[in-house]
């Protein structure tokens, strides 16, 4: 059925709170994803320190994931998962009070982007390991949808009221609507109830990090699906670009515009996944949308006018989202719940290193070369690494989940229904 399952909604109350939340709380952020950059190129007149911004935060995920990984299979997840969003939340008004100056300084911006990383490593493995908590191993899929579902609307509503907002109101005044949306998501979390460590659960240590590392090697079909996804997003990742297409082709409101345009198409593939719970080839259906991202890449590139450089854009949305979702599935039904928040730092690292890494690369040969040899190039080159990384991981290619064992189930009565 091309429907998307919303029972996790219907039966869990914290899976609804956390819902709520962070759809209102990411909405903000996104608004913030084309105001950053948007402020950066504005004050520098570079794509490559667009790209820099990226870099920068990327080095702190880096530096930090395996701390937050650490940290979310030792403590309880939802409290640390507070802590972040408000110190996301100062991070907004700081950039606020930034824009409001006479003089806005880009060191600032540059050094938010660090802090920026920092919290989000010790927040998205605590993040991550919380679904697997929430709901019902038979529902993990559904929740993963509904997920993807709010988050592509944030992706498509953020970018296109925040190139809106950055024409109307300026840019302190659109940082500022950020942090409004935070004080949403965060009432949301204090009124869910505690998420605690697994019961056999030890103090972070490097001990336990190595351990979540050798686990993580053991499993290829694992490697496969960080693998796919840094080539894909490293080679195929254009949006530090955005700024300088969007010049060309009207200004901030065309901005916003090539900014939501992946994220249609993610909603419209999140919002007609109902048939995905019947696929059980996950390694290959995985492969199959990171070339799909490759090839629509290619046609963003070669596009002639805006029109149809958005429909390609929303192709690779649609194509990054089933990515997305057959990734999770695989690492929630099949890592145990005493190593998902260090798994969860792993995989973090899989899927931030790309785009990060990626937004540099695309400025660097954008600023040698010409934006759309850079465009072009990325997706020509996400497609042949994504097919050589698929020969070279048989075990990925061929992961099916109807003949893996399952990970044991963390609640083996089932979650409380409410």
């Amino acid at each position: 059925m091309a429907t998307i399952d919303i029972t996790p909604l219907r039966r869990h109350r914290d899976f609804r709170l956390l819902f709520i939340g962070r759809l209102v709380s990411f909405f903000g952020t996104m608004i913030t994803v084309v105001a950053f950059p948007f402020q950066v190129y504005q004050l520098s007149h570079s794509v490559l320190l667009v790209g820099v911004l990226g870099v920068l935060e990327f080095a702190a995920i880096l530096a930090f994931a395996m701390v937050g990984g650490a940290l979310a299979d030792a403590v309880d997840r939802r409290s640390l998962v507070l802590l972040t969003e408000a110190g996301l939340m100062v991070c907004s008004l700081i950039l606020a009070g930034n824009a409001a100056l006479p003089n806005p300084q880009l060191w600032v911006l540059f050094a938010i982007s660090v802090v920026w990383g920092l919290l989000d490593a010790i927040q998205r493995p605590s993040l991550s390991a919380l679904l697997p908590r929430l709901v019902d191993r038979e529902e993990l899929a559904a929740a993963a949808a509904l997920d993807n579902v709010r988050s592509t609307l944030g992706q498509i509503l953020g970018p296109a009221l925040g190139g809106v907002l950055l024409a109307a109101i300026g840019v302190p005044l659109t940082y500022m609507v950020d942090v409004a949306t935070f004080v949403v998501g965060l009432a949301c979390l204090w009124l869910m109830r505690e998420v605690p460590p697994p019961v056999d659960a030890e103090r972070p240590s490097l001990r336990r990090v190595v351990e979540g590392l050798r686990y993580a090697r053991s499993r290829p079909e694992l490697i496969g699906t960080y693998a796919v996804d840094m080539i894909a997003m490293f080679f195929g990742m254009p949006m530090a670009l955005f700024p300088a297409i969007a010049q060309s082709l009207g200004g901030p409101g065309v901005l916003g515009l090539l900014y939501a345009a992946p994220a249609v198409g993610s909603f419209l593939f999140s919002a007609t996944s109902g048939w995905t719970s019947r696929v059980h080839r996950h390694g290959r259906a995985v492969i199959v949308a990171a070339v799909i991202w490759g090839v629509a890449i290619i046609g963003f590139g070669l596009a002639p006018g805006l029109f149809a450089a958005l429909a390609f854009l929303a192709l690779a949305g649609a194509a990054d989202m089933m990515s997305g979702l057959f990734r999770n599935v695989i690492w929630n039904q099949t890592i145990p719940d005493t190593l998902r928040g260090r798994l969860a730092s792993i995989e973090m690292l899989s899927y931030t290193s790309g785009p990060a890494l990626g937004n540099f690369e695309a400025g660097l040969v954008a600023s040698l070369f010409s934006v759309r040899i850079s465009v072009v190039s990325g997706g020509v080159l996400c497609v042949l690494g994504c097919l050589v990384c698929a020969l070279a991981l048989p075990a990925f290619r061929h992961y099916d989940a109807q003949r893996y064992h399952l990970a044991p189930d963390p609640h083996p009565g089932g979650v409380k229904r409410e």
